[in-house]
């Protein structure tokens, strides 16, 4: 696990604010921009303490280590109202414990995922909340559908009965410039206005991260994914596949 550092108070404020600041620079509406705080590799202690700040929607990449924060958290915090949004790369055989647990997961990439998903969730939980990956920047090392294929699945996810199809996900390869950033945010916008003006009832485009936020707002995102500048730095020491 990782160690947090002093100072997640002041962290957090810094990235609101920031986030903030982007929103008004770009034009968009104050709060348009849901922040997300990606709490993987950080321990139960750690997310309290992020409660204690305010937070109450965490990030998770890693199936086991997320399961075992959101059952602790409904065992022993009942009455906290959090939710947990799933954003690693999803594997078949891990399905069934993400559909179990998670509120959200922003990482159905192919039909198979998404049928796994809505066979397993529990009717009683409602339906689970989806977005899904695109493949935006073409590294081998990204999963994601790609870009054309976006549209058939979007319409074969509306169709399963257990899932709530709410928007777009993608992890932009990084870059250095400012064009470079830009450049496969404004394609994700664009790919996500297709979507609703094809009729797709669809409120979520999450793109953005620590180093990219700024960008991202002034692309259309709707939601950030920030870890690093809130949480601190990662060990990513023994971690189990995505």
């Amino acid at each position: 696990m990782s160690v947090l550092k002093p100072g997640l108070a002041d962290r957090y404020e810094k990235v609101k604010s920031n986030l903030a600041l982007a929103e008004k620079e770009s034009l968009r509406a104050a709060g348009s921009v849901f922040l997300l705080p990606v709490s993987k590799t950080f321990d139960i202690e750690a997310i309290r303490e992020a409660v204690g700040c305010g937070m109450h929607a965490f990030g998770e990449n890693y199936v086991q280590e997320g399961i075992e924060k959101i059952r602790w958290f409904r065992e022993n915090e009942p009455n906290l109202d959090l939710t947990w949004h799933f954003i690693g790369r999803l594997q078949s055989n891990k399905t069934r414990p993400v559909a179990e647990h998670f509120d959200w997961v922003q990482t159905v990439d192919r039909l198979k995922i998404a049928e796994r998903l809505s066979e397993q969730r529990p009717v009683e939980l409602g339906p689970l909340n989806v977005l899904i990956e695109v493949h935006i920047s073409g590294e081998d090392s990204k999963g994601g559908c790609e870009p054309m294929d976006v549209p058939a699945l979007a319409q074969a996810v509306t169709t399963l009965p257990n899932l709530k199809l709410r928007g777009l996900m993608a992890i932009p390869a990084p870059s250095d410039t400012e064009e470079g950033k830009k450049a496969p945010l404004r394609e994700m916008f664009s790919l996500y206005t297709q979507l609703k003006d094809m009729g797709f009832d669809i409120d979520t485009l999450s793109m953005g991260m620590s180093s990219d936020m700024k960008e991202a707002v002034e692309c259309g995102s709707t939601m950030v994914r920030v870890g690093s500048a809130i949480f601190g730095p990662r060990d990513y020491g023994n971690k189990e596949s995505k």
